[in-house]
C-alpha cells in the first residue's frame, strides 16, 4: 500500500460554498482521514493550493484551516506539473476561459456548475479536454443528498412501478434588501454576472432528472421576474434583468411528465426548500434534502370528496418514512470522491462535461420556449 499525492489547484474557494463545502467538508476532510482509499489499497491524498485575487482573504483562509499553500498567481500555479487537477467555483461567466487555460496547461478539470453560460462553450471545453486526454467533471452534489438517495433506492427496487409523473418544487423568499438584507448575492440577479434562476439551478435539475428518472425529450417553460427592483450588498438600488421564477413542464423518455416550479419569491409551506414528488402505478414518494416518505399501492387510502365538511383524514399520517439504510457522508464530499476515483483509477464518470452540456441544453431550451412561447425538443446530446 502506498500514498499518492494529488495536487489540486482550488480557484475561487473564498466564497461560502467554496470554503465550506469544497475545501473544508470535502478536500480537507478527505486529507485529514489520510486520503481516499483506492481499490488497490493505496490512498489518494489531496494537497490543495488556494488561488484567487485577494491575498488577505487567501492568507486568512489558509491559516484558519491549516492549508500550507496559496497564491494569487494563477499562471504559476497552472505551470507547476506537481499539481494535476484544476478546480473552479468562482463566477460562471469567467469559468470557460479559466477551464481552457487549465486544459492547455495539461490539467484535469473539475468545475462547479454551470460550467459555462452556453451549451456551445461547454461542448468546446469538452472537445479541448478530450483532445488533450484530460479527465473532466462537473459537481453533481445533489444526487448524494440523503432524500434523493432514498428516492434512487426506491426506483431501483421497482417500488414505483410504471412512472407516471414527477414534480420538483424549489425555492424560498429572497428579501429585496429594502428593509431586510437579501440572503442571496446580487450577482444572482444580473445577467452580465451569470445570474438568473434557470442558469443557476436548472443544470441541477437536469442531472437529477437524468440520474433518477431518465432523459427529458422536450420542455415548455414560463419565466418571470417577480421582484424587478432590489438593493445590493452596499444598499444601492439596481434593476433585475433576469428571471427569479421559472415553471417548466418536461416530457420524459419513459413517458412520464415532469413539472418544475422554482422561485426566489416563494413563501414556503411544504416539507423542505426542495421537494421532489414521484407518482407511480405501484407507489409514490416525496423527498426533501434529507427525509423521504412513501405510500405503496397496498396502503393507499380511498379519500372521499365532500365540500360541505372539513377533511377528516390526516393525509400526512398516511405516508411512511423511508428509513436510513445507507450511511452517507457530506453530499459535496461524495461527489468529490466519485470524481477522484475516476481520476485515480478510471472509475465510472457520469459527471463529465457532456453531462454539464446537457444541463445547459435544458437551460437554453427553457429560455427558447419562453421567448417563442412553444414546446422545444431536446435531442440526444453526444460528444461527437
Amino acid at each position: 500500500m502506498a500514498t499518492r499525492r494529488l495536487g489540486i489547484i482550488m480557484h475561487g474557494v473564498t466564497g461560502r460554498i467554496g470554503t465550506n463545502q469544497h475545501l473544508v467538508n470535502s478536500v480537507l476532510a478527505i486529507a485529514k482521514e489520510g486520503g481516499l482509499p483506492l481499490a488497490n489499497g493505496d490512498r489518494l491524498l489531496p494537497d490543495p493550493i488556494l488561488v484567487g485575487r485577494n491575498p488577505e482573504k487567501l492568507a486568512a483562509l489558509a491559516r484558519a484551516h491549516g492549508v500550507a499553500r496559496w497564491t494569487t498567481d494563477l499562471d504559476a500555479a497552472l505551470a507547476d506539473p506537481a499539481d494535476e487537477l484544476f478546480f473552479d467555483s468562482a463566477f460562471t461567466a469567467g469559468r470557460p476561459a479559466l477551464a481552457m487555460r487549465a486544459i492547455e496547461a495539461g490539467k484535469h478539470i473539475y468545475l462547479e456548475k454551470p460550467v459555462a453560460p452556453t451549451q456551445a462553450e461547454a461542448m468546446a471545453m469538452l472537445a479541448a479536454a478530450e483532445a488533450r486526454g484530460r479527465k473532466h467533471g462537473v459537481v453533481q452534489d445533489k444526487l448524494f443528498l440523503p432524500g434523493l438517495t432514498k428516492l434512487r433506492l426506491l426506483r431501483e427496487q421497482g417500488f414505483f412501478g410504471r412512472l407516471l409523473s414527477v414534480r420538483i418544487d424549489f425555492g424560498w423568499w429572497v428579501f429585496d434588501g429594502e428593509q431586510v438584507p437579501a440572503q442571496r448575492s446580487s450577482w444572482n440577479y444580473r445577467q452580465a454576472d451569470g445570474g438568473g434562476l434557470v442558469l443557476d439551478m436548472f443544470p441541477h435539475w437536469r442531472y437529477i432528472v437524468d440520474g433518477l428518472f431518465g432523459r427529458p425529450t422536450a420542455v415548455t417553460c414560463q419565466l418571470r421576474t417577480a421582484q424587478p427592483q432590489r438593493r445590493d450588498e452596499r444598499g444601492q438600488p439596481y434593476q433585475v434583468d433576469v428571471e427569479d421564477e421559472a415553471r417548466a413542464l418536461l416530457d420524459l423518455e419513459c413517458g412520464a411528465a415532469l413539472e418544475i416550479n422554482a422561485s426566489w419569491a416563494d413563501r414556503v409551506r411544504r416539507d423542505d426548500l426542495l421537494t421532489i414528488t414521484v407518482q407511480g402505478t405501484q407507489g409514490s414518494a416525496v423527498a426533501g434534502l434529507h427525509r423521504c416518505v412513501a405510500q405503496a399501492l397496498g396502503t393507499t387510502p380511498k379519500p372521499g370528496w365532500n365540500v360541505d365538511v372539513p377533511v377528516a383524514q390526516d393525509l400526512y399520517a398516511q405516508w411512511a418514512p423511508v428509513p436510513d439504510v445507507v450511511v452517507l457522508k457530506n453530499s459535496y464530499r461524495m461527489a468529490w470522491e466519485a470524481f477522484l476515483r475516476h481520476l485515480a483509477e478510471d472509475g465510472p464518470n457520469t459527471t463529465s462535461l457532456l453531462a454539464a452540456a446537457r444541463g445547459l441544453q435544458l437551460v437554453e431550451a427553457c429560455h427558447a420556449s419562453h421567448t417563442e412561447r412553444r414546446w422545444i425538443d431536446m435531442p440526444v446530446l453526444t460528444a461527437g
